[in-house]
Parts: structure tokens; sequence; C-alpha cells
């Protein structure tokens, strides 16, 4: 393996990878710093005025995955070293990076994973024949047969793989279905979330770095959407050099490949992952040293931007003016004849799977709310309900639950579209569209907990089911205003991403001649905030903008899709809920003294290995210790799943299952009280008794004169070892050392007289020399002691052979036909 990359990839080929990373990123270092200063103009311009979107009516939780971890079980994994599947065990944490140990066991101890995958830019396949169809096509110039077998063998028929077009792929396979489908779920929001990488909260890196990377491919002559805008920000700079460095290098090395297809493609993926690597780890660096030199840089130049605030602004409306008047006429005129006619067909087609999928969510969220109802009329207490709200909380991060929802928007189809519009791929669009049905699934849960966590405290917790219906219906009309706000700027903004590059490239090679005239009209000092490229596509925008608002107010006012006109504003509708926005998330298991739940991931260690820390995870699929698993896949563990993935009745957890009998026994008990009387058996009378229960009826009388009607009998019996030989011999004796045990303990300075007394009343009370040879047991409980006898010291008696059941029989307990006395207390009458 390791000879087939360096053959390939040499020193001098290395350093001219080397050569052309670097010069790559300082093409682009160049754009950077000159959009950092235009992005801290505009942060600190809105700062200043404001802006006027719609309030959200949900409240945000600042930290979902706080706490949390998403996934672990173990999978078959497929190594390219020796080229066998072996058993690993994975965990999902809350950064969504995949971390492979050797076994649980090593991931318990804090033991550094065996390796990690950031699944930023892969796609989760889940056949072979997908698979095949993108390795295919690696090569060029080589056309795989039809049918053409892979370089690998799945250990199972359900294979789960991770592609990339330049890191290495990753292939696994699990034992089950219904663990494919999990799991298959799991990686794909693995890929979502790690696609995401770019944060919204960073006002101006993101801006700065989005758009410089936008500028430098446009440059290039690559307009439109871009499907790698995967990961962070050094991912996507490693994946803007390898747009054009891996065709280089595959035309290049793909002739000298030598073997088989499949080995020839096996080799050049591991070539492309040691490329991409290198990459990558040039572009990390570099990104680094650049974000610390423009921060570096951001004071000054924010105190100058404060105190020329008013100037600048004065001269960039100067220049858009003069701009404007140049180029709307031919951008209107394209606008009309080639965009306008298409712009409600783009609309239509972005709704209608976005709309079911926000649908969809609210359907889901429902669902739960109805279920935790028919819990609360159920009367199952308050630690069922916690547990319950523990389960909610975490709805939106549970990618199976999820799931249902994200396959709507995966819908989305633009075919007739992208080729004149220069569409790449719309699972840019499917992508976002998904992480906001995430987070308005997450605002509808954190703002049902936090109302009614206020209602119990405020009304008490007499009447549970209808405070949470009246918490449902207020955050299910917060979540249809919010839902309808998110869409329409989804829409928006998705529209001027298709729209707007196509525009510029119709219209940039007629105008870019003339943009350098109008530098002149901006000062020198404000030139550092005032970019003519970026004032050209601000003027093309604002073109575009119109008819896009127009569009989606149309459909808004025709009520499509459940979109909310512009004029319903429900500001302030409830001011009081934003205050609970600022208390701290609610632990319903303390709150309602619930069993924990949670599955603690590690054995009680954190990700980073210390001990004490409970994660709760939000979907558990973790393989049960000391039960051998064929093939060591994974399993789901009883009463450790926090969310159930399907609507099906689950086992009950064992600690449940070990609690309910116990509260069932104690009601009983007080009931039908039971009694414990011991009968002795000698070896000369033989009994055909063995352990068991058998209804009866009679009454017993104590020594008070009471008589108790007996119902059951059930006999036990156990080895107690015996004295001496002669203590059991016969009844009189076993009766005899127990008195005499009992004047020890109460009256010691009687003992013979106490002695002989009780003695003779035992024989006085039973003439016959019988004794009640009987127990009790309970009523409920029978049938099934019947049919399963309990467990006995010593071997038991065969139930044929004895003397006839009428006479009272002694009952003989001991190996080898020995006769051992009996506890006093190992029978018992149940009296009714």
């Amino acid at each position: 393996m390791g000879d087939v990359v360096s053959s390939h990839l040499d020193e001098g080929r290395r350093e001219a990878i080397t050569v052309h990373t670097t010069e790559v990123m300082k093409q682009f270092s160049d754009v950077y710093e000159q959009q950092y200063a235009v992005a801290l103009f505009n942060s600190i311009r809105f700062e200043i005025e404001g802006g006027g979107a719609p309030q959200s009516q949900l409240l945000h939780r600042k930290d979902p995955l706080a706490g949390r971890s998403i996934f672990s079980g173990s999978v078959f994994q497929y190594l390219e070293e020796n080229r066998k599947w072996r058993n690993r065990f994975v965990s999902v944490p809350e950064s969504y990076t995949i971390s492979l140990y050797e076994s649980k066991t090593a991931h318990e101890r804090g033991l550094h994973p065996k390796g990690t995958i950031n699944c930023a830019g892969y796609k989760a396949l889940t056949t072979i024949e997908e698979y095949m169809e993108l390795i295919n096509t690696s090569l060029p110039g080589v056309k795989a047969r039809a049918g053409s077998n892979p370089f690998i063998k799945c250990a199972s028929q359900f294979p789960l793989i991770l592609w990339h077009p330049y890191a290495r792929h990753h292939y696994f396979c699990v034992r089950t279905e219904k663990e494919h489908k999990k799991w298959h779920a799991v990686l794909q929001d693995c890929v979502r979330h790690s696609n995401n990488g770019l944060s919204e909260n960073c006002t101006v890196q993101t801006p700065a770095f989005t758009d410089s990377v936008r500028l430098h491919r446009q440059a290039k002559g690559h307009y439109g959407t871009w499907d790698m805008m995967c990961g962070k920000p050094p991912q996507i700079l490693a994946n803007l050099v390898m747009e054009t460095l891996h065709p280089e290098l595959r035309s290049i090395i793909a002739p000298r490949l030598r073997g088989k297809l499949q080995q020839r493609q096996r080799h050049w993926m591991l070539i492309s992952d040691a490329v991409y690597r290198q990459v990558l780890s040039r572009t990390t660096s570099y990104y680094e040293a650049l974000v610390d030199s423009c921060q570096a840089q951001r004071a000054p130049l924010d105190a100058r931007l404060r105190t020329d605030m008013d100037q600048i602004i004065a001269s960039k409306e100067h220049v858009s003016s003069k701009m404007r008047a140049l180029v709307l006429p031919k951008a209107e005129q394209l606008l009309r004849t080639n965009v306008q006619p298409y712009i409600s067909s783009i609309l239509e087609a972005l709704m209608e799977p976005t709309s079911r999928g926000f649908s969809e969510v609210r359907e889901v969220f429902f669902r739960e709310l109805v279920e935790i109802s028919k819990n609360s009329l159920n009367a199952e207490g308050k630690d069922i309900l916690g547990d319950h709200m523990e389960r909610l909380s975490m709805l939106a991060l549970h990618p199976v639950k999820m799931q249902s929802c994200y396959e709507k928007v995966e819908q989305l189809n633009l075919e007739g579209l992208q080729q004149r519009f220069d569409v790449a791929n719309p699972s840019v669009f499917v992508s976002r569209a998904q992480i906001l049905m995430g987070e308005q699934m997450d605002n509808a849960v954190y703002t049902f907990e936090q109302l009614l966590n206020q209602s119990l405290e405020t009304n008490g917790e007499d009447d549970v089911c209808k405070t949470i219906q009246r918490c449902q219906d207020r955050v299910l009309k917060k979540y249809d205003y919010d839902s309808s706000t998110v869409r329409k700027k989804f829409f928006r903004e998705a529209l001027l991403q298709i729209i707007i590059p196509y525009m510029l490239q119709q219209l940039s090679p007629s105008y870019s001649p003339e943009l350098p005239r109008f530098k002149e009209m901006i000062f020198e000092d404000f030139a550092r905030f005032l970019l003519v490229e970026n004032l050209f596509e601000e003027v093309v925008l604002q073109c575009v903008s119109k008819d896009i608002m127009m569009a989606v107010k149309e459909a808004a006012v025709q009520r499509r899709h459940n979109l909310y006109r512009d004029s319903i504003v429900l500001t302030n509708s409830d001011p009081n809920l934003h205050l609970l926005g600022e208390s701290p998330q609610v632990d319903w298991a303390s709150k309602f003294g619930a069993d924990e739940l949670e599955g603690c991931v590690g054995g009680g260690r954190s990700e980073g290995g210390g001990s004490g820390s409970r994660r709760r995870q939000v979907v558990s699929m973790i393989q049960l210790d000391g039960v051998p698993l064929p093939f060591e896949s994974c399993l789901e563990v009883p009463g450790v799943e926090l969310i159930p993935e399907e609507d099906t009745e689950e086992d009950l957890d064992p600690l449940e299952e070990a609690k309910s009998p116990d509260r069932v026994i104690k009601i009983r008990d007080l009931i039908n009280p039971v009694v414990a009387l011991a009968v002795p058996v000698s070896k000369e009378s033989p009994t055909d008794l063995a352990n068991g229960t058998a209804p009866t009826t009679g009454t017993l009388t104590w020594e008070d004169g009471v008589q108790e009607d007996v119902t059951h009998v059930t006999t036990m019996v156990e080895n107690v070892p015996s004295k001496s030989p002669r203590d059991t011999t016969s009844t009189l004796a076993v009766v005899q050392e127990i008195v005499k045990n009992t004047k020890r303990e109460r009256v010691e300075e009687r003992r013979e007289e106490a002695a002989f007394e009780e003695m003779e009343e035992a024989v006085q009370e039973d003439d016959s020399g019988r004794i009640p040879e009987v127990s009790a047991a309970e009523s409920d409980n029978e049938s099934s002691l019947a049919a399963q006898p309990p467990s006995v010291s010593g071997s038991q008696l065969p139930a044929n052979g004895g003397p006839d059941e009428g006479a009272p029989q002694p009952i003989t307990n001991g190996l080898n036909g020995e006769d051992e006395g009996l506890d006093p207390m190992d029978v018992e009458v149940l009296l009714a």
C-alpha cells in the first residue's frame, strides 16, 4: 500500500503539490483580506442601523448538544491494510466526528481511538451498486464492464459506505436491516452537520470567507453553486485546491497505474487520499495564519469605521447610483427575457418538498406530545412524565426520528433548470433545508419545555393533561408562524443563489472593463471598505430582488403551502415568553425524580477520558456485555435507548421489571397475610409431598382461640443441619429442641421447667401427633408456582412410592435418604 503511494508521489511530485497549494492560497488570501474589511464594514453598519427581520416566536436553545452524545455501537469495518473485516466500536459525540475504537472497553477506558472520520464532503451509500457507479468514473478513459465486481467483498448484505471525491473511502457493514437503517440515518446526520461547518455567529469571518471563495471561483470562470462548500474553512480550501489539482494529477498518474481495473481504482483512491491529506495540512496552517493576521488589524479598522461611518455610507451611495445608471438597462432586459419566466417554476420546485418536510416536523412533534398526554391521562406518575420529557428534549437530535422529515426534502428536484442556471447539485439546498428543519424542531421542543415547566410551577401538578394541551396549542401556533418566516427566507436565498450567478455570468464580460473607472470616485481612505466588484454585485442583486420578493409574496397571499402573508406580524404577541429564554434548561429527571435513562457513554467517562461525567445519549445501540453475538455486530441495550425509533411496543426496562412485582406483593401481603409453620418429617415415614402450591379449605386455631381460614398450601423443602442423629428421629424431639432454644433466650432462670411445660402443651394440642403441614402462597401466583417448582437445597423427593396420603407423614429431605431437620419458618400458611 505504501509502496504504491510512494512510487507515484515521490519528493519531486510532493514538492509540486506544495507549490500549487501555496499559489492557490496566496491568491485566496489576497481576496480574503479585501473581503474581510468589507465584511467588517457591513457588520458594524448593521449593528448601528439595526435590521428589520421578523421577531422569532419560538425560543432558541443556546447549546442543544451540551452534555449529549449522538450514537454508539459496534459495526464491521473493512481495513485496507490487510483487506479484512474487523469489529469496531463506534462512538459519535456531539461534534459528529466518528471515532473508531478497538472495543467498547477501550472506549470506556478513555483510550485514543484507532481512527476518526470527519464526514464533511462525504456521501453515505447503502449499496455496492451505488458505490460502483461513483468509483467507475474515478479514472478517465477507463470504462468498467457492466456488472464488474468491486475490489471489496462485503461481509454481509447490509453495507454502509462513506464516499468522498478526494479522501479515503470507508466501508462498514451490519447484520440486520434494522441496524442498517439506523446506521444510515446516523451517518447521514454526521455528513449533514459536518458539512454545516461555517458558523452564522461569526458575522465577519464567515461572510468574508464565503465571498472570497465565490469570487475566487468566479475569477476562474466557475459560476453557480458549488457542492464541495462543505466543512470547516480549511476543508473547503482543500477542496478548492483539489478542484484544479486533482484532474492534473489524475491525467499524469492514471496512465502509469498497472493491474486489473479494480486494483487501479483502489490504488488511485489511496494516492488521491495521500494528496488530499497533504493539501489539507497546508491549508489548515495557512488559513490559521491568515485569520490571525486579519484579526490583528481588526481593532484599528473598527475604530476607523465607527468614526467615518456616515461619510463611507454617503460615498457608497454616490458610486452605486452611478453604477446603477450604467448597469440596470441591460440587467433588466436580461431579467425580463431569461429569468422572470422561470422564477415561478423554480419557486414551486423549492416550495413543494420543503413545505412537506416542515409539515412532517410539525406532525412528528405533535405525535410526541399526544403520547405524553396519553401517559398523563393513564396516571403513570411523575417519574414517567420526567422520562418522556427527557426523551422529548432530544427529539431534534434524533436522526432516526427525524429521518421521515429529512426524506421529504430529499425529493427536491431542479432537473431542467440546472443547465440553464448552472446549478451543480440540488444537495446544497437540501442540506440547508434539513438544517433549518432540525433547528425549528429544537426551538419548538425547547419552547414547550419552558412553558410546561412554568405552568407546572404556577398552577401545580393537579391536571397535567390539560396543562400539556394548553402549552401544546401555544407552541404549535408559534411554530406555524416561525416555519412560514423561515421558509420564506429560505426560498428568497435559494432563488438568489440560483439566479445571481447566472446574471453575473451574463453581465460580467460586458461591464468588467468599465468597473475600474468607478474606483476614481471613491476616496482613498474609504477604498478598503468599498470595492467596485462588490458594488457591481449589489446593483445586480437589487435588480433581481424585487422580482424574487414579489414571487414569494404572491405565494404567501395565495396561502400556498401554509405560508403567512408579510402583513401578519406577531410582534410581542407573548412578551413574557422571551424572558424564559434566559432560564436554564429544565432537568426533568431530577425535577420529577425519574430514573436516569441516560446512556452513560464511555462508562461514565467524558469524551476526554475524565471520570465522573455522565453524557446523555440520543440514540443507543450498544453491545451487550457478556452476551455472545454472532459476528460481533451491534445490538440495542434495553432500557438504555432514550427515544424509541419505531412506534412499536418495546421491552420494559429491567429496572422497571424488578420494581413492579415488589409493589404488587406489598399490596397482596396486606390483603392475604402469610404465616409460616414448620413440619418435621422423619425418614421412617416418607411422603410424596414436594415443593409446590395447592388449593385447600380448612381452619387453623391459635393458642388464643382465634380461628383463621386456610385457602392455599405451599410446601417448601429446605436442608437444615441437625444437631444430632437422635434429634431427627421424632416430631417430639424436634419440638423439644425448638423449645429449649427459645427458653434460653427468654427465661434462663427457668430453663428446665419451661421446656417440659411447652412440650406437654404441644402434645396436648395435637393428640394425634400431627402438626399442620401446610404453608401459604399468593393467590395470584398459584398457577405459575405450580408450573415452575422453586429451587430446593438438596435433592427433591420422588413423587411416587410413598405411603398412603391420608396418614400424616414426615417430610424427608436429605442426600442418600438421610433425614435432616426443618427450620420452623419453612412452611407458610396464607390466611384469608
